[in-house]
């Protein structure tokens, strides 16, 4: 199916074939250059077994493992060979392998990428060498103040959902992973089907050229994606809060999560939450010049929305200057939200909001990259890419009064969670 956006700044086309993949084109100048991104529809949200978490993120690691055709060393040969950047990522929704090569190499990479998609192979000693690999890498995280904090704040939030975990998982089950060889065999059985899979092909290329070599390397990929059996999360009744005490160097950081939707694009509370985060706590925002610029009580000021395909948080996360001022940050948070939620935003500011989003958009479709990586996260959410016109265009309807209803409906006290962060005294 061929497309001609209204918003986003490219045609493109999609392919759906016989085994259910789905094949998103993206022709565009770029030098030469094409990346490719293949998204998995699974992360860490799909871990809904007791005891099984971190294997989506575990994935991310074990897939350059390398196969029959070609083992992890021929595989990292050819790719260097090439001149190509091979990476992946994990996250809650999704797992993305991405490579940006120049568009000659398009159908070697193609065929490397269907191999290891199809035919990955790994021993119990590489699964075992995998697994403590990934142990080490919590166990680094648990350095780092922030990855503390987040950990805390979603078992805080979250009592019956995957979310409860981060991505990598909760230690318990990273620490007993190398014994659970077997399982991730299933799990890759499970996930890594072509129904559960989208590839995105963005710069240089002819589109026919890149679909028939598509359907050359990827039409004998079998089926069998099985959808995890997960519980929705309970309605939250009351506030939490919990502390951490950092045995290390930190300023002290205030995070909050206030319980929010899925990704829904007929959601208005959602659309306009867009548009409030930054409203209320952005870089031009009231709360941001006087807590940052004038007082010089806070280093870091945030907050973001975030899409999910599930019901998570709306988070607002901030780093202190000094322990003592942490309930002043947190009544000066709450004071904002209390503006937002009795108070019309300014129409002109809200428009002026509308443009910068728009034209920050744009101005992020500089490169092939920066596109494919872009729509991973609404092919995550939606399947497919054509969500991103609507979503811009629902934003540009977004009223003062909207705003205000979605403050009153996701800042409620009993959808609240704060979590406090301090170094040991």
């Amino acid at each position: 199916m061929y497309h001609t956006s209204k918003i986003f700044p490219f045609n493109y086309s999609t392919h759906n074939l016989a085994n259910g993949l789905k094949v998103i084109l993206v022709p565009m100048k770029n030098q030469g250059l094409v990346s490719y991104y293949t998204v998995v529809r699974t992360g860490s949200r799909d871990e809904w077994e007791p005891g099984k978490s971190g294997f989506a993120h575990f994935f991310e690691h074990i897939m350059f493992r390398g196969t029959e055709k070609y083992s992890s060393a021929l595989y990292d040969k050819i790719i260097t060979s090439i001149g190509a950047n091979a990476n992946a990522y994990t996250s809650d929704d999704l797992t993305v392998f991405h490579l940006s090569f120049a568009g000659e190499d398009l159908e070697k990479v193609i065929e490397l990428e269907s191999d290891r998609f199809q035919n990955l192979k790994y021993n119990l000693q590489e699964f075992q060498t995998e697994a403590g690999a990934i142990l080490g890498e919590y166990l680094q995280g648990r350095s780092n103040p922030w990855s503390l904090a987040f950990e805390k704040l979603h078992k805080l939030a979250f009592d019956e959902h995957p979310y409860k975990h981060t991505t990598i998982g909760f230690e318990e089950d990273i620490r007993e992973m190398p014994n659970l060889y077997e399982f991730s065999l299933h799990f890759f059985e499970k996930h890594y089907r072509p129904e559960n899979s989208v590839i995105v092909i963005c710069g240089d290329f002819q589109p026919q050229e890149a679909i028939n070599y598509v359907m050359k390397y990827y039409s004998d990929w079998r089926t069998g994606h099985v959808p995890p059996v997960i519980n929705p999360e309970p309605e939250q009744l009351t506030g939490r809060e919990a502390e951490i005490i950092y045995h290390g160097k930190t300023m002290p950081l205030l995070l909050l999560g206030y319980k929010s939707d899925a990704f829904n694009i007929n959601n208005k509370n959602m659309t306009a939450s867009v548009l409030l985060a930054e409203l209320a706590f952005g870089s031009t925002s009231e709360i941001y010049k006087k807590l940052i610029l004038r007082e010089q009580k806070v280093q870091l000021l945030r907050a973001d929305f975030g899409f999910s395909r599930d019901p998570k948080l709306f988070y607002i996360n901030s780093m202190v200057n000094n322990p003592f001022l942490m309930n002043y940050v947190r009544n000066e948070i709450f004071a904002i939200i209390a503006y937002y939620q009795n108070c019309l935003v300014d129409n002109a500011r809200l428009e002026n909001l509308k443009r910068r989003e728009r034209y920050t958009f744009l101005m992020n479709m500089n490169t092939a990259e920066n596109v494919a990586s872009f729509l991973a996260q609404f092919i995550a959410l939606t399947g497919g890419i054509e969500v991103i016109d609507e979503l811009y265009c629902k934003l540009q309807d977004i009223t003062p009064q909207d705003i205000m209803e979605a403050a009153n409906y996701y800042f409620a006290p009993e959808k609240r969670n704060i979590v406090y962060l301090n170094e040991k005294i």
